[in-house]
């Protein structure tokens, strides 16, 4: 019996021992389901660069961000993101994916980033991505892609950003964008393609906040004046999918690939292009002036009923009732967008979206806002204060007038005035020699002389100047006769200055 019981005791230490060395001692647990050679954290999965040629078959459910880019991945199964209720983004690029296939992306609903860049797909079906109604970016460039389904993108009505650049497209269709909706796109990126055919009347009606980010640099475009006067308005309304690859912008002169020239800096390509062509391709946005702190109503007027009217702001912000995120703009009822009070913010292109069963996504409006700040109301004139104070001086003047007697001073000065008036002041000799000359002489000194007659000159009179002790010289007008000088006779007296009254004066 002793025994019995000593193997009991041995049993149980032997199972307390391994428990807490499991407990303890042990390595801990990967979490479940995380892939061989995968990195696991939290809700995020890496298994990048592995040389995976199969997607792992049993992935953690709790994953929201999955990396399995640079692989050799070669093919997707349908149904394989089934139990990934929570995928918000996915990157398959750098594979050799080469076609994607009919429910590959069912139950990926909640997909909003999706990364197929750098793999060898050809085409797209129709329900290549069918599943994805919450994708926002697709990443498709950097592929082999020849071939778009007409509808390639219906149902993919969240997405934002597609990038479809260093691909083998020759042709896309504007006037659908293979299903896509305008409502929420704002890049389309067909860079670096063979685009050689471009309906220009369809690239013209596009909205204006998808022009902005429509990138066509690095096609064979054609050289069409339509286009051309299409890209060349853009270009100097500042669009940034313009102005930022305006040197990529080419076309092909001839229709030979060594013919390439720049739209924008070979003019002479274009010289014989006339104007008239791209007249009514675009309709003008609806120009309007708005103070601050103003009011502002913008009406949708669409050529037909429309069912559903969605607004962009200048800031590309989608706005459907009841209005922006921070209340400043409200879509009404009937479709119209209101602004109370409008601010500097509120400046730029809003632009109204309209659909409906007889509308297209090319029935837009365009309204350019300008908010200005309010000029200052220039002050009346007012002129009370002025006839007041008009008044109020002559007043005064006229008080003084009658009141004030004159200073001392100025009455001497008017007595002063008085007596000069009355007396008489006897001429000085030389005012009386400066008399004398005057009547002696027909041209005064400061005048040009003039001739009397052919063989008479005037001979007139000066005072003495200093140096010559007050005597009196002759001066001779400008026409003397130098051929008869004898004939004038003078005599000056002597040193005293009243000689100069009593001599005479001779003229021949």
């Amino acid at each position: 019996m002793t025994w019995l019981v000593l193997l009991g005791a041995l049993l149980c230490t032997l199972c307390l021992g391994s428990g807490s060395l499991d407990s303890e001692g042990s390595v801990p647990l990967a979490p479940l389901n995380c892939p061989h050679k995968c990195i696991c954290a939290a809700d995020l999965l890496s298994c990048a660069g592995l040389g995976l040629q199969d997607a792992p078959a049993a992935l953690p459910a709790a994953a929201a961000d999955i990396d399995l880019s640079h692989n050799a991945l070669q093919r997707l199964r349908p149904g394989w993101l089934t139990p990934l209720s929570q995928l918000r983004a996915l990157s398959l690029g750098h594979n050799q994916l080469e076609a994607l296939g009919r429910g590959v992306f069912t139950n990926a609903s909640g997909l909003r980033q999706l990364d197929l860049s750098s793999n060898s797909l050809r085409a797209l079906g129709r329900h290549d991505l069918h599943g994805l109604g919450a994708l926002e970016t697709l990443l498709l460039f950097n592929n082999r892609l020849a071939h778009l389904d007409r509808l390639a993108f219906q149902g993919l009505g969240a997405l934002r950003w597609l990038y479809l650049g260093c691909n083998e497209l020759a042709s896309f269709s504007f006037d659908s964008l293979h299903g896509l909706s305008v409502t929420h796109l704002r890049t389309l990126d067909l860079s670096s393609n063979r685009l050689g055919r471009i309906p220009v009347p369809d690239l013209a009606a596009l909205p204006a906040f998808l022009k902005n980010g429509l990138y066509l640099h690095n096609n064979p475009l054609p050289c069409d004046c339509r286009l051309y006067h299409l890209l060349q308005r853009w270009h100097q309304r500042g669009l940034s999918a313009v102005s930022d690859f305006a040197r990529e912008y080419t076309c092909l002169a001839f229709r030979v690939p060594t013919s390439r020239v720049r739209f924008f800096a070979h003019s002479r390509v274009f010289e014989n292009c006339s104007a008239a062509l791209a007249r009514g391709l675009e309709q003008p946005e609806e120009q309007l002036q708005v103070q601050v702190g103003g009011p502002l109503r913008l009406d949708c007027n669409t050529s037909a009923p429309a069912r559903h009217i969605a607004w962009v702001s200048p800031q590309r912000e989608l706005l459907v009732a009841p209005g922006s995120r921070n209340g400043s703009i409200e879509v009404l009822a009937n479709g119209s967008l209101a602004i109370g009070s409008v601010q500097t913010w509120h400046e730029g292109i809003f632009v109204c979206l309209a659909t409906g069963p007889r509308l297209q996504h090319n029935q837009t409006h365009e309204f350019n806002v300008s908010v200005h700040y309010p000029h200052p109301a220039p002050e009346a004139f007012n002129t009370g204060y002025t006839t007041l104070l008009g008044c109020v001086v002559g007043l005064v003047l006229v008080l003084l007038y009658l009141f004030a007697p004159p200073c001392p001073g100025c009455r001497r000065c008017y007595r002063r005035a008085c007596c000069c008036r009355r007396r008489p002041r006897t001429p000085s000799p030389l005012q009386q020699l400066s008399a004398q000359s005057s009547v002696l002489s027909a041209t005064p000194p400061d005048a040009p002389s003039r001739k009397a007659s052919v063989h008479k000159h005037v001979v007139f009179l000066e005072p003495g100047r200093r140096g010559l002790n007050g005597r009196v010289q002759l001066a001779v007008a400008e026409d003397f006769d130098l051929y008869n000088p004898v004939g004038l006779r003078f005599k000056v007296g002597s040193e005293s200055t009243s000689s100069t009254g009593s001599e005479g004066l001779v003229m021949s």
